[in-house]
């Protein structure tokens, strides 16, 4: 019986956690979001990190978005031969990456790399006391530090995901093309007829919604880590961690919101 009660009160502290948690966040981010449209605006902050988000991370982006879009058309076509129904690897290439693997991967990848670099950097600030420093030099640590980077990263994704959608069709394609001998004309029909706007403004809007909860919780756990260069580091796993869970999170629900139906 005891045993049973320890179960359901760490349950409950489990749970009470996840959602102290949450309020935190919650609160963090409607701060954050509040120095939006107050002036001073740190333009040169907000521009770096859009660099930073959208230019730099176009490597990693493009080449992941490129081998998927390869991989799903030999997958399908594996599938599919079965049944002689290769005309749809068009369709299904171009559906895969434009919902679901353009946003996603580019947001798994980004998080990696970006997240865990606002982290670290806002971090680092933390236990050096430069947060302390700028709050000393009448500068707002949240609208210097916080609002420009989840700015950036709501409008920096949406782009590296359209870049993904068109390497990922590109991918499909080439693999289609040159190993499985299919024709580049009515490839290319058969992924126009498959295009619909919907699906490529659907992937758009995950992306600005991935983008903001990657810069968020890079953000928040920098900005919230304690004890010297141990913290630094859990907060950065943390940052990681957390941005990979809400992106997937938050899929499954604007999946489940636009095309339930």
């Amino acid at each position: 019986m005891n045993g049973v009660l320890d179960f359901v009160a760490g349950l409950g502290r489990a749970v009470l956690d996840i959602v102290r948690m949450a309020g935190k966040v919650a609160l963090f981010a409607a701060v954050a979001l509040s120095h939006v449209v107050r002036p001073p605006f740190y333009w040169r902050i907000l521009w770096g990190t859009l660099v930073e988000i959208g230019f730099f991370s176009l490597p990693v982006v493009a080449l992941t978005a490129l081998f998927s879009g390869g991989v799903i058309a030999l997958q399908s076509y594996t599938g599919f031969a079965q049944y002689h129904a290769q005309n749809a690897i068009a369709g299904i290439v171009i559906l895969a990456v434009t919902r679901e693997l353009g946003p996603v991967l580019a947001g798994l990848m980004v998080a990696g790399r970006v997240g865990a670099a606002m982290s670290a950097e806002i971090g680092t600030m933390r236990v050096t006391d430069q947060i302390d420093a700028l709050t000393t030099l009448s500068t707002n640590p949240m609208k210097y530090l916080v609002t420009p980077r989840l700015v950036a990263g709501t409008l920096a994704l949406p782009f590296l995901v359209l870049v993904a959608d068109i390497l990922g069709v590109l991918g499909g394609f080439t693999v289609c093309v040159m190993k499985l001998d299919f024709s580049p004309s009515a490839y290319i029909a058969a992924t126009i007829a498959s295009l619909k706007v919907m699906d490529v403004t659907v992937g758009l809007v995950k992306a600005a919604i991935f983008g903001f909860l990657i810069a968020l919780m890079g953000c928040y756990h920098g900005y919230n880590s304690r004890g010297g260069a141990e913290g630094v580091g859990a907060a950065t796993t943390a940052a990681v961690v957390a941005a990979s869970i809400l992106l997937l999170t938050f899929d499954y629900l604007l999946t489940d919101v636009f095309f339930s139906q």
